[in-house]
């Protein structure tokens, strides 16, 4: 189990790091896209390229999915904390939200697939396109949020839930501000600072 964690985590690094260039290259095109409808819109000497509305349109679409996929790996997505952190109902929905995940990727994977094969019968209005390239992008968010989603519970499973969210999840710059204040309270052997009084003078 240990070896088969440490193959996913390399594999994994490797794809992230493909993802990042890749979204790169799709936010640089996406915003040239852009940039150039608008100001072929106000300058008559450039031709209206009426693909590269749709062309802009399939960049963030891929933004959106890939992006999501990342997130899957590090919890970037927003969650909403119901029980106290630490308690027993915590630790089950955090095992929870990752099952739901891995989930939610097992279905992008099936359906996506009958989804994406689906986009061969259909082009893009201006460009032509095979609508197949832009409809894949679920199946290939499914297949990566997988492939993350086993590693976090995989990691989960070997060394715990706790070190598991140390290791993969995004700093939370709230958290570690308060967990180091409480630490340096509990080291000095001193309580926490007291409001001050509320002075008024009465007439």
């Amino acid at each position: 189990m240990t070896t088969l964690l440490h193959g996913l985590s390399r594999m994994n690094r490797l794809l992230e790091r493909l993802l990042h260039l890749v979204l790169l290259a799709l936010l640089f095109g996406f915003i040239t896209l852009i940039i150039y409808q608008i100001v072929s819109r106000n300058l008559p000497l450039l031709p209206r390229l009426y693909w590269t509305e749709e062309f802009s349109r399939f960049a963030f679409q891929w933004m959106v999915m890939l992006g999501t996929a990342i997130g899957v790996l590090h919890a970037d997505h927003f969650v909403l904390e119901a029980f106290p952190r630490g308690s027993r109902l915590d630790r089950v929905t955090r095992w929870l939200r990752d099952l739901a995940c891995l989930t939610v990727g097992v279905i992008f994977v099936v359906h996506g697939k009958d989804f994406a094969l689906s986009g061969l019968r259909r082009s893009a209005t201006a460009s032509g396109l095979s609508m197949i390239y832009v409809y894949s992008a679920f199946t290939v968010c499914g297949v990566l949020i997988v492939l993350f989603s086993a590693q976090r519970l995989l990691h989960a499973i070997l060394h715990g839930m706790p070190r598991m969210e140390a290791a993969l999840n995004t700093p939370n710059e709230v958290e570690e501000a308060l967990q180091a204040g409480d630490h340096q309270d509990v080291s000095l052997g001193e309580p926490a600072p007291a409001q001050p009084a509320d002075r008024r003078t009465t007439s």
